[in-house]
């Protein structure tokens, strides 16, 4: 969904949220694609999930759940962390670098929660996006997503 302010409809009257059927696909392949997302996308592929060392590095291809015929593949670097993975579905490549990984907390809230410090996105080779990480909120790893009666009642109806 997109939404016209941060938390939109988690309180009553504030904020609009709009579904955005269009943009599902490629929400869904960037969350599976993600350094977090990927050991569980591999992991709920089963059978389907393959491991390979063959570049001298962990190699691990898995279907990309919620998205038909997108098949996600992970080049792992020296700690088993997600280097490269690269999503291809039909004509549409998508690939992700993740770099730099380290514990991007406050100096006084350091938990080893590691966060690349470095990510890009590239779509069918044109950069999408490019950022840098100078902080993160680890710290609370459960995290709790309500989902706007709006975007729930869309997502019912299809």
């Amino acid at each position: 969904w997109d939404e016209d302010m941060v938390g939109a409809e988690l309180v009553p009257g504030k904020g609009k949220e709009t579904a955005n059927a269009a943009a599902l696909n490629e929400r869904l392949i960037r969350l599976w694609a993600s350094p977090q997302g990927a050991p569980k996308a591999a992991a709920a592929g089963g059978d389907k999930t393959t491991v390979s060392h063959d570049t001298g590095k962990a190699v691990v291809t898995f279907p990309v759940p919620g998205v038909p015929g997108a098949v996600a593949t992970a080049t792992l670097n020296a700690q088993y962390m997600a280097e490269r993975v690269e999503v291809r579905q039909g004509a549409v490549v998508t690939e992700f670098t993740y770099a730099d990984y380290a514990d991007y907390n406050n100096p006084l809230n350091k938990v080893d929660a590691f966060y690349p410090g470095k990510l890009v996105e590239r779509r069918n080779g044109a950069i999408i996006r490019d950022l840098t990480t100078t902080e993160t909120e680890t710290g609370n790893v459960y995290v709790v997503m309500p989902v706007p009666a709006s975007v729930r009642k869309t997502a019912a109806q299809r």
